[in-house]
């Protein structure tokens, strides 16, 4: 073989090296892409799922609380929708539906009942993703006096952390939660100190709807 001919066949060689190299690349960047586009999905999917509020079962829808109803394989009839002042939320298809008063599974039972007329086994699923209808107050001598949403088995101990702790000011012994009780107004004292010392622990009583917590 003259010299030629090896220098045409080391090109030939070469050529085919570099196209399969280009080959072997484009299905690397397929495969990246296709790995990429799953990653996206997933990471998709998680940030729009709803976290939910409360997991408590038994927990009563009240006006301003925002609820995600889903119906499984109708994202035009899912919808994030707050509770109107009226106690009602409006879904399409079925319109108002009333939604204070109950439960999150019984909501998504009077849903479906109510969709049966326009879908076939509608399956539907309530999940209360912010709490606004029941709220306590903390005032006086604390960091972020204001309202906070009442979360399932509150405390005073765990409102006051809500609150970001107290002023230098505040008298720490002399707390007290203001109650309203069959139309009358009570006072129960709450001694942080002690709560935190253990030594009258039955203070830290568990918050109702509207309880105002004051700290001088």
């Amino acid at each position: 073989m003259n010299r030629k001919m090896i220098f045409f066949a080391a090109i030939v060689l070469t050529g085919a090296a570099i196209a399969n190299a280009a080959q072997q690349d484009k299905k690397n960047e397929k495969k990246e892409t296709t790995v990429a586009a799953s990653h996206n999905d997933a990471m998709s999917d998680s940030k729009t799922a709803p976290i939910a509020a409360t997991t408590d079962p038994a927990y009563v829808i009240g006006p301003e609380d925002v609820l995600d109803i889903s119906v499984w394989k109708e994202p035009d009839v899912s919808r994030v929708v707050p509770v109107r002042p009226d106690g009602r939320i409006s879904l399409p298809l079925i319109n108002d539906v009333q939604a204070a008063g109950l439960s999150p599974q019984q909501l998504a039972g009077s849903v479906s009942e109510k969709l049966k007329k326009y879908l076939n086994g509608p399956q539907v699923t309530v999940i209360v993703t912010a709490i606004n209808s029941q709220r306590v107050f903390v005032v006086g001598e604390v960091l972020r006096a204001g309202a906070f949403p009442m979360l399932p088995g509150m405390t005073v101990l765990q409102a006051l952390s809500s609150a970001g702790g107290f002023t230098t000011f505040a008298d720490v012994k002399k707390i007290h939660v203001v109650r309203l009780r069959n139309g009358k107004q009570i006072e129960i004292p709450f001694n942080y100190r002690d709560v935190l010392k253990s030594e009258n622990s039955g203070q830290n009583v568990k918050l109702e709807p509207g309880d105002t917590i004051v700290v001088p």
